[in-house]
């Protein structure tokens, strides 16, 4: 299947969808509308939804119309359908981490996450919330009562997780934007295989205020969309501090989107393919897809060097063990008693982590520590690092190992960059030679998230992978 034969351009992005509005092309009402019909006609077999609010979201189109004709201002998302990952409260429906586990009292206490108060303060209409893996680990289990995420662009693949929904919805049209979070690739994984872009920004820079956690010192809460451009203006909205968390930063928020002038001039981006750990773990197509994609960068007026990441295997294994151990701690008291409730590949991790040593802890935060130095003294020499986001397409769901889900990081780049903290955009470079997207990932220095929403924005000005979808099936599958 050839990119001509399955994918043809869309041009619906947050961006393109205000200035309708303001135009008049559009309502906010229609927007939703279509929205709404999108997911009935294509949730039952990608699986996006846990919970839908369409009647809430209709009202709040309506009033944005009233707004609009009483010519009244408009805030940054006015009339903007979004997702929102269900381990994010909300107080308009349950949340669940996608479990049987989880005490609904727990979200009743929370009310609004502060990630969903801040979209809804500047306008944001959240349709529903989205899939998950369960409590945002591990692999689809078939034996549990939720939905399979499905990838649009082969419906036997994966969407990736664990922001599963958040990234399949945006190809089916469900909504134009939404939020995931990411702790060992959980935003940029289901970006590279849904081919959307995924925005994971320094450790801290958005609030985990009512975000069901996973493993506190590596969880970050960020957004997906179809471009690195509503990306920033979606982080403009999310960024900030929080006092309600104890890890969010003081570090002062700065204009991502004017940010964005499409010039890489000035910019020295080191690049590393990262090949060496893949061995046969890597798509045909992959080498020749990320060289175009760096060549694309330096046409952008880049200056291009080779570098290699430093400690790669030590660092990705710290996040594994620091993520195994976190989450066991978290999660000890119901594991004891419910144990056969969780999900398959979820209790495996946590039971994993069960084993982890009080040392094994804590040498492996010091590993991070000396992989954090030796990581801000490269880019003392070089403003972006660029790798591969992974080597391969989305895996058939049929081959996933339920016991050992930490097989599908085979060929993906993603843990390596939790540990570090590093903000790190993936950004899709075109599809496999059986038609499912590739990605590549751009880096850079702690909170200087403008500068890789710069570069991410100026290769997209550049390519049009961003703006491919796939022919949608309304076919339910088995």
């Amino acid at each position: 299947m050839t990119e001509t034969d399955s994918t043809a351009p869309v041009f619906t992005t947050i961006a393109e969808a205000r200035a309708q509005l303001r135009r008049g092309d559009v309502s906010v009402a229609e927007l939703v509308a279509g929205a709404l019909a999108a997911a009935d006609a294509h949730d039952e077999t990608f699986g996006v939804f846990l919970a839908r609010f369409e009647e809430r979201a209709r009202a709040q189109a309506a009033a944005v119309d009233r707004k609009i004709a009483a010519g009244e201002a408009l805030a940054p998302l006015d009339g903007i359908p979004l997702g929102v990952k269900d381990i994010f409260a909300h107080s308009a429906g349950p949340t669940t981490a996608q479990s049987s586990v989880l005490d609904p009292a727990w979200a009743k206490t929370v009310g609004d996450a502060t990630v969903v108060r801040r979209l809804e303060q500047a306008g944001g209409i959240v349709v529903g919330k989205t899939t998950t893996m369960e409590f945002a680990v591990g692999v689809p289990d078939p034996e549990k009562p939720f939905p399979i995420p499905r990838n649009p662009w082969d419906a036997q693949r994966w969407a990736g997780g664990s922001s599963s929904g958040s990234a399949s919805g945006l190809l089916t049209g469900a909504f134009l934007g939404a939020v995931g979070t990411d702790t060992s690739g959980s935003l940029r994984i289901p970006a590279a295989f849904c081919g959307i872009t995924g925005f994971k920004p320094t450790f801290g820079r958005v609030s985990k205020s009512g975000v069901v956690p996973l493993a506190y010192t590596l969880d970050h809460a960020g957004p997906l969309a179809r471009t690195a451009a509503d990306c920033a203006l979606l982080l403009e909205i999310l960024a900030g501090h929080d006092a309600e968390d104890p890890y969010s930063s003081t570090e002062p928020v700065v204009d991502y989107t004017a940010a964005l002038t499409g010039d890489l001039h000035g910019l020295t981006i080191g690049v590393d393919n990262l090949d060496r750990f893949v061995g046969d773990a890597h798509d045909p197509q992959q080498p020749q897809r990320f060289s175009a994609a760096v060549d694309a960068l330096r046409d952008c007026g880049a200056t291009i060097v080779p570098v290699e990441i430093p400690m790669y295997v030590e660092t990705t294994a710290t996040t594994l063990i620091v993520l195994a151990a976190e989450s066991a701690a978290y999660h000890r008291p119901t594991l004891r008693s419910r144990y056969n409730d969780y999900a398959r590949g979820s209790r495996v991790v946590f039971a994993a982590g069960s084993t982890i040593s009080g040392a094994d802890y804590i040498q492996a935060q010091r590993v991070r520590h000396v992989a954090q130095r030796k990581m801000a003294e490269l880019y003392t020499e070089v403003d972006l690092v660029v790798t591969p986001t992974g080597h391969l397409g989305a895996p058939r769901i049929d081959a996933m190992e339920q016991l050992n889900p930490v097989s599908v990081l085979a060929g993906l780049h993603t843990p390596y960059w939790n540990s570090l903290g590093n903000p790190t955009i993936a950004v899709p470079i075109g599809l496999t030679g059986d038609g499912v997207p590739l990605s590549m990932s751009i880096s850079g220095r702690h909170f200087d998230e403008a500068t890789v929403l710069r570069a991410g924005d100026a290769f997209q000005r550049r390519t049009d992978h961003h703006r491919l979808t796939p022919a949608l099936s309304r076919k339910v599958l088995p």
